[in-house]
């Protein structure tokens, strides 16, 4: 036993907080105590797992060490709390008891989990009493977040409550030799939910539900599937007629689907993976990843792009599918544009009638809603687009959130944060804040993310902007309340966003690239260049103003802006669009009639990528700048441009760079050698207006942040182009680039920099 193994005989009472529920964690406990001997107990609690052992002191110490390095791979410990005494219990033995709510829930939850090898091994196995069971798991995968209406992680408290165990799977249950010990969602054919398909008339089809889907998706229909946060509609893409059928039925022109593969050799046939990819792809997150094509010219059935978003099965329903002898199918979200994703059977049938064919339904009902990730791999890491199924509602570290904070948002790709005792947990993805239904869904989910990390916000933040649903939410709920409410300006969360992805403190130069946000002067901003931290920042430059002739018409009319552009460069746009057009713009900047003037990056792609003549109309925000990026050629050139000051602010002086535009389009260069000098121009003109900050405020650390750096083209150029000036540059790896991730630098700011619970806290 060795002198660890001696000293005086003591009762432990260890506290263990983290993700240590629905993982394995009890079981774990008692194989680790079982070899050094303990006797006691430990069971589930609201804060998280709860130890008590007696036993030599030196063992104990031992056997706490190794909670850290022996955990079960899906555990996350946060904190280890140890209360000694020499008032013994005289325990006889070591086993789980029953679960404690202590009123307060400081217990973390983990993300869903794809199915492991293990359980696919047995789904594919006719010996195993589990062969082609649709809802087999164990502690190492399976829902977790989805399936969880309450803590302590119990089966009561999920959505199985409703499916007993059966004698045997309750034997695997509560041995503690079985892979299954203590797993909650443990079921079996005998016992557990199972499979229905329906026709489009919602009535039940007699056969095997996965081979009647199958047989349905090879005769070229669509097939509304049921996964772990909501339905997806599927259908093959080999043809061009049956993805055309799926666009015109859910009325989604030209915006990207994503792509379920068989495996990694199916995705390899269509795109280009890396290491990095692979590792993501292969990840018990199971994202959607960006991959490039290996024909960019290929699959515009799928994506009009030059990247397709694939994914691999992450269900055993998904892998019974493949096995029936498919590839690869189009696997999107089932939501009416506009609306979140459906997770409920009866909606299902009643809202994708028009839609599906069939439906591939499950009995275990779906609590919590929530979209596949979307990620690229960049720079060795992950670099999330929406963060969602399988991180969510995984926790983020930030040293100095010890309150109970909400921060609420924006309007687009919207989020939002809680804090707690230092860790973040940033909601899952929630969609366009534009109806009742998604905003209906956005107050669901703060309520329910409330309760489950028992959180009672001290403090409210959100955005500037007065039309926000996100900022009527959080005006309503301070008032109600009488909560402190603060209101931080869209471009500075974003550079406290990218700061605290990082780990950053003190100040840095923010460049925030996005399509639209209030600014403090009233105007809109969107191309800026920022320096400061969590206590403030300056807005030191920017691309100047763009004016849109009918406003929000021009984010979707993108010839507006390109007229535009080029009017007030006092060129002559008749080369290249329609007279009636032109004159209808001149005539709107002239009266001055429902045309603001926006900074916004997101704008500055729009009308270049009309001038250029890639795009004119946008069925899809951000198409223009989707395209422009897509059509890019092997260039190295960039455009002549300018940075001039005014009242001490850089100004990107644009005119020299859209005359060439313009000049080349008239002359019918090669598009995507237009679109590559334009990238290279931004790239240019940000190192040019880093250099001249660096040079006024002394601050060498970049933070990349907004949408418009979801453009890998201009971010992998910036970040190199950038440190070979000497700059530090950081990226997001954690939340996203574009508004989803706007929740958490509100958080940061919030928690470590505004102090006093003023009434509305703005730069």
């Amino acid at each position: 036993m060795g002198q660890e193994g001696k000293g005086p005989v003591i009762r432990a009472n260890i506290k263990v907080r983290g993700i240590v529920q629905g993982v394995g964690f009890r079981p774990f406990i008692h194989r680790q105590v079982r070899g050094y001997g303990l006797k006691g107990w430990v069971r589930n609690t609201s804060d998280g797992a709860e130890i008590e052992v007696e036993g030599p002191e030196g063992l104990i110490d031992r056997f706490a060490e190794e909670l850290w390095t022996k955990k079960p791979l899906l555990a996350l410990i946060e904190d280890v709390r140890i209360d000694k005494t020499d008032d013994l219990r005289g325990y006889d033995r070591f086993e789980i008891a029953g679960s404690r709510d202590l009123g307060r829930r400081n217990t973390l939850i983990s993300p869903d989990v794809a199915v492991c090898e293990d359980c696919l091994r047995e789904l594919r196995d006719p010996s195993d009493r589990r062969y082609r069971y649709p809802y087999i798991n164990c502690t190492n995968c399976g829902p977790r977040f989805t399936i969880i209406k309450d803590v302590p992680y119990d089966r009561a408290k999920t959505t199985m409550a409703e499916f007993p165990m059966c004698g045997t799977c309750e034997g695997e249950y509560t041995n503690i030799e079985n892979r299954r010990y203590h797993a909650e969602p443990t079921c079996c054919p005998d016992c557990g939910p199972g499979l229905i398909y329906c026709r489009a008339d919602g009535r039940p089809a007699n056969g095997d539900p996965v081979k009647l889907a199958a047989e349905d998706l090879k005769a070229h229909r669509i097939v509304a599937v049921k996964g772990l946060g909501g339905y997806h509609l599927a259908c093959l893409f080999d043809d061009d007629e049956t993805p055309a059928r799926l666009r015109e039925r859910k009325r989604r022109d030209e915006k990207p689907f994503a792509v379920m593969c068989r495996d990694l050799d199916a995705a390899r046939k269509i795109c280009e993976v890396d290491e990095t990819e692979e590792r993501l792809l292969l990840s018990g997150a199971r994202p959607i990843v960006l991959l490039k094509k290996k024909d960019r010219g290929s699959l515009m059935n799928v994506s009009e792009n030059g990247r397709v978003g694939v994914m691999l099965p992450y269900t055993p329903v998904h892998h019974l599918l493949f096995d029936e002898g498919l590839e690869s199918l189009i696997m999107t979200s089932a939501n009416l544009s506009d609306l979140p994703i459906i997770y409920k059977d009866d909606e299902a049938l009643r809202e994708l009638a028009d839609i599906a064919d069939g439906f591939l339904m499950g009995e275990r009902e779906i609590h919590t809603r929530c979209d596949d990730s979307l990620v690229y791999g960049f720079d060795g890491k992950a670099y999330p687009v929406r963060r969602s199924r399988g991180y969510v509602p995984y926790p983020l570290r930030l040293q100095g959130a010890d309150n109970m904070i909400l921060a609420c948002g924006a309007e687009q790709k919207a989020s939002f944060c809680i804090s707690r005792e230092g860790s973040v947990f940033p909601s899952q993805h929630i969609g366009d804040l534009k109806n009742l239904q998604t905003f209906d869904n956005y107050s669901r989910q703060i309520a329910h993310f409330e309760n489950m990390f028992s959180v009672r916000p001290q403090k409210l933040v959100c955005d500037l902007h007065p039309d926000y649903f996100s900022t009527s939410y959080a005006e309503e709920r301070s008032k109600n309340e009488g909560i402190p409410l603060i209101k931080v300006q869209h471009h500075w969360a974003h550079m406290a966003s990218c700061m605290a992805d990082n780990g950053l403190e003190g100040d840095v130069i923010g460049v925030i690239w996005d399509g639209t946000g209030l600014g403090t002067d009233g105007t809109i901003w969107g191309g800026e260049f920022l320096a400061g931290g969590y206590e403030g920042f300056s807005r030191l430059g920017t691309i100047g103003g763009i004016k849109l002739p009918g406003g929000d018409r021009a984010v979707e009319q993108l010839w507006r802006t390109g007229i535009s552009m080029l009017l007030d460069c006092g060129v002559d746009p008749s080369g290249l669009y329609d007279e009636e057009k032109i004159s209808m713009v001149r005539t709107m900047i002239g009266s001055g009639l429902n045309c603001p003037a926006s900074s916004g990056m997101g704008r500055l792609f729009d009308g270049a990528a009309s001038v250029i003549g890639i795009r004119q109309d946008a069925s899809y925000e951000g198409q223009g700048a989707v395209l422009l990026e897509a059509a890019a050629a092997e260039c190295c050139e960039a455009y002549p441009f300018k940075v001039t000051k005014k009242d001490g602010l850089y100004i990107f002086d644009k005119k020299e760079m859209l005359r060439a535009i313009c000049d080349e389009s008239m002359r019918g260069v090669e598009k995507g050698l237009m679109a590559a000098r334009f990238m290279n121009t931004m790239v240019r003109m940000a190192e040019e207006m880093c250099v001249l900050i660096r040079e006024d405020t002394g601050l060498d650390r970049v933070c990349l942040s907004g949408g418009s750096f979801q453009n890998i083209y201009m971010l992998e150029r910036l970040v190199k182009d950038l440190g070979q000036r000497g700059f530090q540059v950081f990226h997001h790896s954690r939340v996203p680039a574009n508004d989803e991730g706007i929740a958490f630098g509100q958080l940061a700011i919030a928690a470590k920099g505004n102090k006093d619970d003023v009434p509305c806290g703005t730069a």
